[in-house]
């Protein structure tokens, strides 16, 4: 193993640099091609009738439905669009709950029965497919012998042409649902909770403006991630098989001088991102930001703010790009929360916002945020509704990978708390202490309000432990990991605010109707989330330990690990909430707590199987063969009659080895053993929990063992790539 490790060092050192070549942007122009395999507003105006296009938007903005022969007028028109542009094959493109898509091409190429050959997509075929469902996690939903699954076409996110190698599939986004209709992706749960939260978002804006008749949420994602070299990549077999390193000691350079971060791009990177930002804008993909990010080898790039469905299905998109392009450069795309111990891990911030039709940003403060009841009605709703329901909110980022990085480094902790910075925080306070339920009170608390002075600046500075914080007029969900799709928090945050408004409404309606003025009423109202909420607040450092401490005295949730984390989802408090709204039943909320449990069990399972794999079959080899020169040396140095204080330092070092080595054998075992205990458990949270608390500590063990050997061990005889190899090589 120690010569694979040399020879993948020896393959990038004589790389012929053909990952340098840049590809050329047409016309050096983003906007000449950029959304060139997209079925836009464009292409569809060309390609289809003025009554069938108007007839589209329509069910895109209202969510009509299309008739029969409206959709062969959509499947004519984007099945020649597609061939025109060479596609052959078709895809309904959708996303299972394994966190990334699927897809199950067919083509447009038909033999009818009278040997007649003909290119052929309908409207049938464009609504509705029916591809076996029985392979991808279903919680229950259905049994293995059960394989009906039915993809439907999702309009309001628009269909692309995938281009791999020399082939062009036309995707088409899709939910995936049952046979009964029960939800099998996460697409579909956050269509509901879009249009649940929409509802309640207008009756609430419409108090103070009645032109509002659409509510949209906005979502930008920043995706971070790490790239190695693909020679470096096969060589670690923990990379391969679970994408982090399961061992490895931390490299003496690491990222202390923070000489990475916005750093120069290196020019194999450049060349990479180049082409990565290419396919991205061909598809769509408004893509703007690309920068170094803080660990060593990690990066970051970005798009403009979009709808969150389309946000979401881009972003889905886009790590599918990510890995093909990679590849083309002989790279490797790490989207692991955490592939290397003692540096920052990735995430994948989501901005999350409101958007009204009238071009209104509902989070926007404005100058004034004092004087801006909109803005502050729901500013204050989105805490509360954060206050109330925390803990779905961090059941919904959970996951085996989002552990190790949840509370370290960069990313926030699992303890949920809501920043929105010393201005905010003044004006909340204010409004707090000058408001009483009659009308005086209420002025006097306007006027208080009114010296707030304006903001030329961000009203918010950034805290990056905060797990949601206010950034000038969005909030930023910071514990979302790099490797999750976006739709599941996403879906909870439309749910969670969309309960908190109707509440609002209704209590807002009874105060009215008693004879208190709008105003009033809200600003009552208001009053009470503030003081209400107060206890999930804070501008502090949320990775010290006085920060848990207080968090406890507050009554806040801690829940470090993703078994305890995830059951939240069958609290009957989120069950209510979930089915009130229409968004998942109660058959389907426990579905995917079982999927979540079993995607955890899963993880830990190949990461104990792959981690004991590597140490017995290459670690303890190296180890115990360095070991024996070492006692071949002690003994010559004996024969030699040269005196013992000569060949002690060698003793030391074989006596440290004989430990390590001891000690991992006897963690291996016992980790096999507890984790042939955990499998044995029927019950889907007990066995999370066995992995989690019995096996994941002697993995930990055994990879202190392990790396202990590294720094004992001749670097010659060391078989696994080395983090400052992985890090720092190019």
């Amino acid at each position: 193993m120690s010569l694979s490790r040399f020879q993948a060092l020896d393959t990038i050192l004589n790389r012929s640099g053909f990952e340098l070549e840049y590809v050329d942007i047409p016309d050096g122009r983003i906007s000449s091609f950029f959304g060139c395999n997209v079925f836009n507003d464009e292409a569809m105006k060309e390609y289809m009738n003025e009554e069938a296009f108007n007839n589209v938007k329509l069910a895109i903005e209202s969510g009509a439905k299309l008739s029969r022969e409206d959709a062969d007028v959509v499947a004519d028109a984007m099945k020649r669009w597609a061939m025109d542009r060479g596609a052959t094959h078709y895809t309904h493109w959708f996303q299972p709950l394994t966190g990334r898509t699927a897809e199950k091409h067919d083509s447009f190429f038909t033999l009818k029965p009278d040997g007649t050959v003909l290119e052929e997509f309908d409207g049938d075929t464009l609504v509705q497919q029916e591809p076996d469902g029985s392979s991808f996690p279903g919680g229950g939903l259905r049994s293995t012998f059960e394989a009906r699954g039915y993809t439907a076409w999702d309009p309001s996110s628009p269909a692309f042409i995938l281009e791999v190698s020399e082939g062009k599939t036309l995707c088409i986004p899709t939910i995936f649902v049952t046979y009964g209709g029960d939800s099998l992706d996460y697409k579909l749960p956050m269509l509901k909770s879009q249009a649940y939260l929409e509802k309640a978002a207008i009756s609430v804006c419409q108090l103070f403006d009645e032109s509002v008749t659409k509510v949209i949420t906005t979502l930008g994602w920043e995706q971070e991630y790490f790239l190695v070299d693909e020679a470096l990549f096969h060589a670690r077999p923990d990379l391969l098989l679970t994408g982090r390193t399961l061992l490895g000691k931390h490299s003496p350079k690491g990222q202390q001088l923070d000489d990475h971060y916005f750093g120069s791009i290196p020019e194999r990177v450049y060349a990479y991102m180049r082409d990565l930002e290419t396919e991205c804008h061909k598809l769509g993909i408004p893509v703007r930001t690309r920068h170094n990010e803080v660990g060593p080898g990690q990066y970051e790039l970005a798009p403009m703010y979009e709808e969150s469905n389309l946000a979401v299905d881009h972003n889905q998109l886009l790590m599918d790009l990510m890995d093909r392009v990679g590849r083309r450069h002989k790279l490797r795309v790490l989207l692991h929360e955490k592939p290397f111990a003692g540096v920052n891990g990735s995430g994948k911030h989501n901005n999350w916002s409101m958007s009204t039709n009238t071009g209104r940003n509902l989070l926007s403060p404005g100058k004034q945020p004092g004087k801006n009841l909109l803005f502050l009605t729901f500013f204050m709703n989105t805490i509360q509704a954060v206050y109330r329901y925390a803990d779905i909110l961090r059941a919904s980022v959970a996951s085996a990978s989002n552990d190790h990085r949840l509370g370290a480094n960069e990313a926030p902790p699992a303890i949920i708390s809501v920043f929105i910075g010393q201005t905010l925080t003044e004006v909340l306070d204010k409004l707090e202490a000058g408001i009483d339920a009659d009308a005086a009170g209420v002025k006097e608390a306007l006027d208080l309000l009114s010296k707030i002075p304006n903001l030329e600046l961000d009203n918010t500075d950034r805290n990056r432990t905060s797990p949601f914080a206010f950034t000038g007029n969005k909030f930023e969900i910071r514990m979302v990991g790099s490797s999750m799709n976006c739709a599941a928090p996403m879906t909870v945050m439309n749910t969670i605010v969309g309960r908190q408004l109707v509440e609002f409404k209704a209590e807002l309606d009874s105060l009215m109707k008693g004879g208190t003025s709008r105003d009033e009423a809200i600003l009552a109202i208001l009053k009470r989330y503030i003081t209400e909420s107060k206890p999930i607040r804070f501008e502090g450092d949320g990775y010290s330990e006085d920060w848990k401490e207080e968090a406890a005295r507050r009554g806040l949730s801690n829940t470090p690990n993703t078994p305890d984390a995830l059951g939240a989802y069958l609290s009957k408090a989120s069950i209510e909430l979930f089915t009130s709204s229409g968004v998942f039943t109660e058959r389907e909320m426990h579905a995917h707590y079982d999927v979540m449990c079993e995607n955890y069990i899963l993880k830990l399972q190949i990461e104990s199987r792959t981690l004991g794999e590597m140490v017995v079959n290459h670690i303890l080899p190296a180890a115990i063969g360095y070991q024996s020169q070492l006692a071949d040396n002690i003994l010559k140095l004996k024969e030699l009659g040269l005196p013992e204080n000569t060949y002690e330092a060698q003793m030391d070092i074989v006596k440290l080895i004989s430990e390590n080595i001891v000690n991992i054998k006897l963690a291996v075992n016992q980790m096999t053993d507890v984790r042939k205990q955990a499998n044995a458990r029927e019950d889907a949270t007990a066995k999370a929990k066995a992995y989690c608390y019995d096996v994941k500590p002697l993995m930990e063990d055994i990879r202190t063992y392990a790396d202990r050997l590294e720094y004992l061990v001749d670097d010659r005889e060391w078989p696994m790539i080395k983090y400052r190899e992985l890090m720092f090589v190019r």
